[in-house]
Order: structure tokens, then C-alpha cells, then sequence
């Protein structure tokens, strides 16, 4: 089971909210869809700079792999604040724990809603009927 600490989504990226911040990154299942498992598959990470403005659904930035390359989608609007510098030279970081240090940017939300996103059950289920 996936974290309930926060909302998920359809494009698999998850959003935490701590304080006036919102922390964002990918699904494990987003991992295991770029890499097959294999961490040393991911060969590259494009952030954004911050103090970008993002819309909601707005590409900010994206992962590759040696089988894709794949755009990362804000799940929420706001301000990039930081981004996670550790994960562009160490894209393990992101096998071995996308829901702690694997986070991806942090940004100054927009609004505190997150209105149209899944929590835990439901992003559970979404990602289960990608599978048959």
C-alpha cells in the first residue's frame, strides 16, 4: 500500500503537503515503469529552477531511462522552491525511496486544495487496472 500522507495523480506523481510547502515526486510504480526494476536504467533527470511558476498539469520537468524518456507533471500549482539536487547525480535515490529522499521539487502551493487527485485506495486502484 501506498502512503495515505498524500494524494496521487494520473500521471503518477504524488504531492505531500508539510506546512506552506507542498513536496512532490513519482509512484514507485513510475520507477518501476521507467527502469524495469533495475535502478541503474535511469540515466537522467531534467528540473526545473526555482522560483518557476507551474500550473497545475504544467510539464516541469523530465526522467529518462535507457527505454524512455518520461515528462513529469505538476499535480498542483505553485512556485518552485527547490529542487532535489541529490537525485540528478543519484537517480537510485529514486528506487530506493521515491517517497522520502526521492522527492523531486518542493513548491510554494497555490492553494492547499487538492482538489481532482487520489488518495492511497484510489491511486491503488487506478494503478491496478493499468496492469491487465
Amino acid at each position: 500500500m501506498r502512503p495515505n500522507d498524500r494524494k496521487y495523480a494520473q500521471s503518477h506523481e504524488w504531492v505531500k503537503l508539510d506546512g506552506d510547502v507542498a513536496i512532490i515526486g513519482i509512484t514507485d510504480f513510475a520507477v518501476q515503469e521507467l527502469s524495469n526494476g533495475n535502478e541503474s536504467d535511469l540515466v537522467y533527470c531534467d528540473l526545473p529552477d526555482a522560483g518557476r511558476m507551474l500550473a497545475a498539469g504544467e510539464t516541469f520537468g523530465e526522467i529518462e531511462s535507457v527505454k524512455a524518456v518520461s515528462d513529469l507533471y505538476a499535480p498542483i500549482a505553485g512556485e518552485v522552491l527547490e529542487t532535489n539536487a541529490a537525485i540528478e547525480d543519484h537517480l537510485e535515490i529514486l528506487s530506493k525511496d521515491p517517497w522520502g529522499a526521492g522527492w523531486i521539487i518542493k513548491i510554494k502551493p497555490e492553494s492547499k486544495k487538492l482538489d481532482g487527485l487520489m488518495d492511497a485506495a484510489e491511486y491503488e486502484k487506478f494503478v491496478a487496472s493499468k496492469k491487465h
